[in-house]
């Protein structure tokens, strides 16, 4: 749990500095630091991709995955979650407006996405908190960026993210005699990776990859590695 724990404390001590902008940043800043990340992410996704050893796990894993994910639409009902959920917390005029918004689009930033999985895997797994370190230090940018602009509701999304990733973790611990056989973490990694990277070229507006309807990629992995 070490690297979701690093990641909560990110998104706090981001939020609160957040906080104390309250003009917000200007929208150059704003920018230029998300572009800085986005080739941090970049570099992460192509360090992983060199875990596999299996070429061909990789691609029938990918294909198998977002055809699956695609047929569910899981980006599409996703967002459709997100925007009913955001229409319900924001509807009334009340003082909790700003919170609310804080609170469901941080989350949904935080939560969904490639790195909170894998990541949440590998720390798990083998105690590898690299991934989730790297994600501690982009959300606790990004939510200095979001705080100043959407208020305290920003802080409070560390709550689903200490559940989501944290039961993650917890799951891949109990699974740790399955994944570990063979060269399912290295597989799964670099599956993962690829998404990693696509994460980043839609940060940086190359690209508008569903990287969600991919999610399902990283299943695949586990049952292919024993046969292949």
């Amino acid at each position: 749990m070490t690297g979701t724990i690093a990641n909560v404390a990110a998104i706090l001590a981001g939020g609160a500095a957040g906080l104390l902008l309250k003009k917000g940043l200007p929208q150059r800043i704003s920018d230029e630091l998300m572009n800085a990340l986005a080739l941090c992410v970049l570099f992460i996704g192509i360090s992983g991709c060199f875990e596999g050893s299996n070429v061909l796990i990789s691609i029938l894993s990918m294909a198998i995955g977002t055809t699956v994910g695609s047929a569910i639409d899981l980006d599409a009902k996703l967002n459709k979650f997100a925007d009913k959920l955001q229409n319900k917390l924001t509807s009334g005029k009340n003082g909790n407006v700003s919170v609310a918004e804080g609170f469901v689009t941080a989350t949904m930033l935080f939560c969904v996405g490639a790195m909170a999985i894998v990541g949440s895997i590998q720390s798990g797994l083998n105690s590898d908190h690299a991934t989730l370190f790297s994600k501690a230090v982009i959300d606790g940018i990004s939510s200095i960026v979001l705080a100043s602009t959407l208020g305290v509701g920003v802080l409070l999304s560390a709550v689903p993210l200490l559940l989501y990733q944290g039961g993650i973790t917890l799951l891949a611990t109990f699974l740790a005699p399955i994944l570990t056989q063979g060269a399912v973490i290295g597989e799964i990694t670099c599956v993962g990776s690829m998404m990693i990277i696509a994460i980043a070229l839609n940060m940086m507006k190359i690209t508008n990859i569903k990287v969600m309807n991919m999610l399902p990629s990283v299943l695949p992995p586990i049952i292919l590695c024993m046969f292949m």
